[in-house]
This record gives structure tokens, sequence and C-alpha cells, in this order.
């Protein structure tokens, strides 16, 4: 195993409520100086699949400023880090969907873009559903559509969906279904 990354200067170059972006001197593990650029992310991201009894799913579609494109998206949002994951994913799946559900699994634990952030992210299947009104946030505008679980599946085979945690949630799902 090589040696550790040394940091010998940061300076914080931007900060909003969501991210800080850090300008970094470092020595590498070989011993060679460089820059770095590291964002932290002061969230962690949550996704949920939910599936009913008919292994039905539902996706939310939404225009994301960043990517100036449509996306189809498993339900997600954000929860503080100091709060507890499953938390923030039942309330993000209640605001983004109106679902609530009697049962929940984790189904992974990712590092979404660990080469240039700490961002870490939740997955979680619900089951056990149950059906009430959607609490969006002043920012969102969403389209909500029931599927079967193997045509998001077959979305992010065919390049629909692009959301990471969308793509390693449904991946990890339907080997579980074994389709």
């Amino acid at each position: 195993m090589m040696g550790l990354w040394i940091t010998k200067n940061s300076v914080k170059v931007f900060e909003n409520p969501w991210i800080v972006l850090h300008d970094e001197q470092v020595i590498n593990p070989r011993g060679g100086e460089s820059e770095y650029g590291r964002i932290h992310f002061k969230h962690a991201a949550m996704g949920i699949i939910p599936l009913d009894n008919d292994l039905n799913t539902y996706l939310v579609g939404q225009w994301r400023y960043p990517l100036n494109a449509y996306s189809w998206e498993i339900p997600m949002g954000g929860g503080h880090l100091d709060e507890d994951a499953l938390g923030s994913a039942k309330r993000e799946l209640l605001e983004e969907t109106g679902i609530t559900a009697a049962l929940w699994q984790r189904l992974s634990k990712v590092h979404l873009s660990n080469s240039v952030s700490d961002e870490v992210g939740y997955i979680y299947l619900a089951k056990e559903l149950t059906f009430g009104a959607t609490q969006f946030d002043e920012s969102e505008d969403l389209t909500i559509k029931k599927l079967p679980l193997i045509k998001a599946v077959e979305m992010c085979l065919d390049g629909s969906i692009t959301d990471s945690l969308s793509l390693i949630g449904l991946f990890k799902l339907a080997r579980t279904y074994s389709f």
C-alpha cells in the first residue's frame, strides 16, 4: 500500500449551503507536489426505489439545471450528514412521490465521485407502500411515472436513465429479482 496524501495548504474558494470547494497544495503518495481541487458535500445523497407488490416502481422526471437536460431518476434528495440516513430517505420519498413505506432495506452505500469529492450516497428499497399527496420543495417541478421494475432497468440499459444513484440501485435490485 502506498503512502497517504499530505495537504500542505488548503484554501476555501467557494461555499454555499450544499458544498465547499477547496484549492489545495498537496504531496501525492509518490512524493510529488501538485494542486488538487476538493469538493466537500454538506449533505448525503438519498436514493429510494419504491416497489409495489406487482413489482412496479416509481420514477421522477425533472429538468436538471447542471446538465441542462431532463432526467428520469429514482426518487432522491439529501440529508444532513448528522441526520439518520433512513429518516432522510423516508422524508424524501414522501416529499417527491407522496409515498410512505412500511418496509425499508438499505441496498447500498456509495461514493459518487471520489476523485474530487467526499459525497456519500445511500440507496434504499421501500416496500409495502401507501400513497398520499406529494410535498414538493419550492424548486421541484416533478413528473411521477409508475412502471414495471424491469422497464426501469431497461431504461438504464438504453441510456434513458443516466443518474448514478438510479443506475446503481436499479441494477443492484435487478440482480435480486434475476432479470
